[in-house]
């Protein structure tokens, strides 16, 4: 979907994704020290947002602009709007060029994109990582597919830790976690399992 179609979802008056963060940023994030944080592809802030209650200085980037509006107004009214614990921008992350080492957290989070794209993307994403910092990356695992619950149809943008872990292996990051992962979804026939790539990696 390019960005057009993005700013078609996110136009809703609903959220399109849960105003709760990600189960993974949180278990992660609960047990880190605030700093500064860039969420690439952040959609309409969810995890920034659960990041600078906890004292974090946050960045969303995502290529829709409606989405990037919402985070910046869901911020206002949460925090107040002279706030500037999240901060949001619109670009194309196959092209933005962040802080090179600026961030002590960089999330990935349900970035689907074909190999090279998401090898683009996953590159860029090291470089931000401080040291000491983390890269946190979790998407629909490639095995979801035929044994999960939800995420995309398409196995050309799905993939594996494994995946992300040889995209990256020469970015200077340490592997912290490198796993499937999975993650009970409410579904009105009940329970359902889903099956994340969970890769988390620190400078």
């Amino acid at each position: 979907m390019d960005s057009n179609g993005w700013d078609d979802r996110y136009s809703g008056t609903e959220l399109v994704w849960s105003s709760t963060p990600n189960q993974w940023v949180k278990q992660v994030g609960a047990e880190l020290l605030a700093g500064r944080a860039l969420d690439l592809a952040g959609g309409e802030g969810r995890n920034a947002l659960w990041l600078a209650e906890r004292g974090w200085r946050a960045t969303v980037v995502d290529f829709s602009q409606v989405a990037v509006d919402r985070t910046l107004a869901l911020a206002a009214e949460r925090f107040g709007s002279a706030d500037r614990r999240v901060t949001a921008e619109r670009a194309d992350l196959l092209t933005y060029e962040p802080e090179s080492q600026g961030f002590q957290l960089v999330l990935v989070v349900y970035l689907q994109l074909p190999a090279d794209a998401r090898r683009t993307v996953l590159r860029m994403a090291a470089g931000a990582v401080a040291p000491g910092g983390l890269l946190f990356v979790v998407a629909h695992d490639s095995t979801n597919l035929g044994a999960g619950f939800g995420g995309p149809p398409d196995s050309s943008v799905l993939y594996t830790a494994a995946d992300v872990a040889a995209d990256l292996a020469d970015c200077g990051l340490a592997i912290q976690r490198c796993e499937a992962v999975t993650r009970t979804v409410a579904t009105d026939q009940g329970p359902r399992d889903a099956i994340d790539a969970l890769f988390i990696a620190s400078r």
